[in-house]
């Protein structure tokens, strides 16, 4: 009967498998949907629609102005796809970058014209309507109402109609409210300190004659809500709406009418992708790779319980492919770095639970207990380690920018699908094996008890090299930041630069522009270079650090000599930096919370904050020996080195929760006779394979994508592999003797009396 349920269980998994990654490879109907050819990528890997904006009536605005325009328009954009980008072009020009779409007049007939929000009276001084309603018919046949003004703009203007206007408006939001009749969603509005008072006199205005306030956008009423008081603290709310969804399609219209600056399309186009589809390919390629070598090296490694990893290994791949396609994520670098965080989280999970069953076959259980106690031990760490590392994606997606955002989805449900594939699929799966036969403790592995290592007396000389390291990269910054001005190798989404635009006498592909173009442009300015084709043209992008005027000549001549380009086909524009203050500020913030939320979950499970606080010191440790690798490497500081980051924060709190998991778990059954130093040292031994073989496996899909990488690709896998090493080391060498030393220099006040007796 066992045997029955065992293979019924086998099929079943195998089914589902084959299933869902047919699905993820051909779709579920004739068009393909929701196949892995559908997934929206951003514009790194797949290219979308460019649209320059200038300003109107200013030919040098405020900076200040410019600033808070592109913020608001960042806000805005990001409801089409978090890895949106916008960005300064020359004085007066702001150029918006939106991936996963090809259809640039959708964009411009939804977007609107920034700028143009009027809250217009119903009536002006003379009685007379300024704007009336009148029946429409929808496009599915049934009718509605639509607001029409009665008169021009200008005529609002001058007869004082127009109350208020969107530059009064500082914020807008979508939310709920509770009523008499339960919750009702509306929009939040917040006024600027010169709008209150204008605000306060339009409600007033509208309240006495018991009529509505119509707020006009780019051509149209888009609401016209009742008074129903006086509002003078610069706070209202435009409630019953429909849905949330139109809650904040309505908040953001009116966020982006609010625009200081006036804006007018110059001109809108589809860019090609800017490391194109050969990284795609390439990366993909990695992945099977690195995950075939993964799955051979658990096969070897841990045998039958290897062979049930790889089972749930490929589920897991496969689940993530078709989640990401459900939840529409655009995927994109830093969404790669994601996933193969969670794919060595995923195989971290399998890791302490084998080495947990070896170690119960060796304490003499049978394979049936060692089996079970296996997974109920390691559930703590797993756990753990796991909801530390979701606790900082949960913050980073809610607090976080829009390019960091990507990463926070994908690690997320990386997260979750990876614990449900290593304690639901693998546990499964292995006592399917058990079932059908496979008894045998030799197909299982037996543990061997091991000399606990010496770490703890050796600390000084660990602190002193990570202290040296460290020290140089500071070092190594501080004198490149005196001989360039730049303490690492910034990139242009961080310092801006210039945009060559250029037109040739044929369609280039990325590829064709890769190989014959770019060198000769690095070897004029002596920087990389960010190629974009433009669809349906012959003009390519080529974006570089800021150029002088000989460089720019340089550059002209080269295009002219070699590809015979008149210089009036050329045309070059100073950028901005596609990563903003305000989006660095918000990072910082975010994993700030990040890791305060981390330190309080650590603080509750181990009931002793000394852990988390060598949880941390470990993660800045790492952060900072990566840090120090870009400076001295001089790799190029890019939108990928944020993503870089956060993979090394959430591996480094995994990898050092494990030991202290087995720290917490081996001092509960130490008595007063055993040494605390001896105690951590066996703990740091017995999780010893799990910290290098967990590693090993992470540092394999890293290298292939390296080994196969596009330029791009390597300048963010080289740091990445240098953090898993990073990672494994202060995990090994310094969390565990961070915590020795603060227990004992900072020990609880009743073992402080203890040893006084």
């Amino acid at each position: 009967m066992k045997k029955n349920r065992a293979i019924i269980t086998l099929l079943c998994v195998l089914l589902i498998l084959i299933g869902v990654t047919y699905i993820d490879l051909y779709g579920v109907n004739a068009e393909g949907d929701y196949s892995a050819s559908d997934t929206k990528l951003g514009l790194d890997l797949a290219g979308g629609v460019s649209i320059t904006y200038q300003v109107v009536g200013e030919e040098d605005p405020d900076s200040t102005d410019m600033s808070d325009t592109i913020a608001k328009l960042q806000q805005r954009v990001e409801n089409y796809s978090t890895e949106a980008i916008v960005y300064q072009e020359g004085s007066d020009r702001i150029n918006i970058e939106i991936p996963g779409v090809s259809d640039a007049n959708a964009i411009l007939k939804e977007l609107g014209r920034p700028g143009t929000l009027y809250f217009i009276a119903e009536t002006d001084s003379e009685g007379n309507e300024n704007y009336s309603s009148q029946a429409v018919q929808n496009a599915d046949g049934t009718y509605g109402y639509a607001y029409v003004l009665n008169k021009s703009i200008d005529e609002l203007l001058e007869d004082g109609s127009i109350l208020v206007q969107g530059t009064d408006v500082q914020d807008a939001r979508a939310g709920s409210i509770q009523t008499n009749m339960g919750s009702e969603y509306a929009v939040d509005l917040t006024m600027t300190e010169e709008g209150t008072a204008k605000f306060a006199d339009a409600t007033r205005n509208a309240y006495e004659k018991g009529e509505a306030l119509g707020i006009y956008y780019d051509g149209n009423i888009i609401s016209a809500p009742n008074v129903k008081a006086v509002l003078t603290d610069g706070h209202a709310q435009i409630s019953p709406m429909e849905s949330f969804e139109e809650a904040e399609k309505l908040a953001s219209t009116i966020r982006i009418g609010g625009l200081k600056l006036e804006l007018e399309e110059l001109h809108s186009k589809v860019v090609g992708a800017q490391l194109g589809v050969e990284a795609i390919d390439t990366s993909l390629l990695a992945g099977a790779i690195g995950l075939a070598i993964v799955a051979l090296f658990m096969i070897f490694v841990y045998r039958l319980p290897g062979v049930a990893s790889v089972i749930g290994l490929i589920s897991y791949v496969a689940l993530v492919i078709l989640l990401i396609n459900g939840f529409a994520m655009t995927l994109t670098l830093a969404g790669v770095a994601g996933i193969i965080l969670s794919i060595g989280m995923a195989v971290d999970a399998n890791v302490i639970i084998f080495a947990r069953i070896r170690e119960e076959l060796a304490s003499g259980k049978t394979v049936r207990n060692a089996v079970q106690l296996g997974f109920e031990k390691a559930l703590s760490a797993i756990i753990d380690g796991n909801i530390t590392t979701l606790i900082a994606a949960v913050v980073l997606l809610f607090l976080g920018p829009g390019s960091v955002k990507g990463f926070a989805q994908t690690l997320a449900l990386g997260i979750v699908l990876s614990m449900f594939t290593s304690l639901v699929v693998t546990r499964y799966v292995l006592y399917a094996f058990y079932a059908l036969g496979l008894k045998n403790e030799k197909l299982y592995g037996v543990g061997k008890e091991r000399k606990a290592l010496n770490i703890v007396s050796k600390r000084g000389l660990f602190f002193g090299i990570s202290a040296a390291v460290i020290i140089a990269g500071f070092v190594a910054m501080g004198v490149y930041s005196a001989k360039t001005g730049d303490a690492l190798n910034y990139s242009l989404d961080f310092k801006g630069g210039t945009a060559v635009t250029v037109t040739f006498d044929h369609a280039m592909t990325l590829e064709e522009a890769n190989a014959q173009v770019v060198p000769g442009i690095e070897e004029i300015t002596g920087s990389a270079v960010q190629v974009q084709t433009v669809q349906d043209s012959n003009e390519v992008i080529f974006k570089t650090d800021t150029l002088s005027v000989e460089q720019r000549d340089d550059l002209n001549k080269m295009f002219a000599d070699q590809f015979g380009i008149a210089e009036n086909a050329i045309t070059s524009e100073t950028i901005s930096s596609t990563i903003s203050d305000e989006m660095k500020s918000d990072t910082i913030i975010a994993v700030l919370v990040a890791i305060v939320g981390m330190l309080i979950y650590i603080r509750i499970r181990f009931t002793d904050i000394r852990f988390g606080l060598s949880s941390i010191l470990a993660l800045i440790h790492d952060v900072l020996v990566v840090l120090t690798f870009y400076a001295l490497a001089r790799v190029s500081v890019s939108n990928t080195f944020v993503a870089c980051m956060l993979t090394i924060v959430g591996y480094s709190i995994n990898a050092t929760i494990v030991i202290f998991d087995r720290i917490r778990e081996n001092r509960a059954v130490m008595t007063s006779k055993d040494d605390l130093k001896a105690v951590v040292d066996k703990s740091i031994t017995q999780t010893m394979s799990r910290s290098i073989f967990t590693s090993l496996t992470t540092f394999i899909m890293v290298a292939v994508l390296y080994v196969l990488g596009v330029t791009s690709i390597k300048d963010f896998a080289l740091p990445l592999m240098v953090g898993i090493v990073c990672g494994t080391y202060s995990s090994i060498c310094l969390a565990g003797s961070m915590w020795y030393l603060f227990r004992t220099k900072f020990a609880p006040k009743k073992e402080r009396e203890q040893k006084k007796r």
